[in-house]
């Protein structure tokens, strides 16, 4: 097996373990949000997290510590730990339910989609830049809502709408290149 690939099939390894933290971590989230209503720490434990998601990838990329494993259970924790922080947020910004509801939406397409596409057209289509604009966007939203707890009211309700929008503009993007590729229309390499 080369250097390159001898991490493919390892379940432990270091930016495995970082992104099973990160899962460990959103119960801890939850429990600080709700239970003990300390926001300070709330955001001190999703920085954190964010934290180790930066040296996940870091490790991953840096020493070929790429896995299997590793490409499913990064974007689960990522996911996870950014919707779980979203619905918390609901709490206290009730609009927040509408990046939750078009995210869950565009999840769902892209996991049937994306398996679809591999199912037929033997190929994992990447992610776009309207892709990572959209995680940006809504990144930023829950980072400005759990850092400044009293966001002024139309401030939070913009940057909440320009959220949701860069979702739908991605769900959108990313539908027209699945359907083109389930149709035939464009053709994999």
């Amino acid at each position: 097996m080369s250097d390159t690939n001898k991490y493919q099939k390892k379940i432990l390894t270091i930016p495995n373990v970082l992104s099973f933290v990160r899962i460990c971590l959103i119960p801890v989230i939850i429990w600080l949000y709700l239970g003990k209503q300390d926001y300070f720490w709330t955001t001190i434990t999703v920085l954190f997290s964010g934290l180790t998601d930066i040296v996940d990838g870091t490790i991953a990329r840096k020493f070929n510590m790429i896995s299997d494993v590793g490409k499913v259970l990064d974007p689960v924790a990522d996911k996870a730990t950014q919707f779980v922080v979203a619905i918390l947020l609901t709490t206290r910004f009730p609009l927040m339910i509408l990046p939750i509801i078009v995210g869950a939406v565009k999840e769902i397409f892209m996991a049937v989609s994306g398996y679809l596409v591999v199912k037929k057209c033997d190929i994992v289509l990447g992610s776009h830049w309207h892709g990572k604009l959209a995680t940006v966007m809504l990144t930023g939203t829950i980072a400005l809502h759990l850092f400044w707890i009293d966001i002024n009211s139309v401030l939070s309700t913009v940057l909440i709408i320009i959220s949701t929008a860069s979702i739908i503009l991605s769900l959108t993007m990313y539908a027209i290149r699945n359907i083109r590729y389930l149709t035939g229309k464009i053709k994999a390499e």
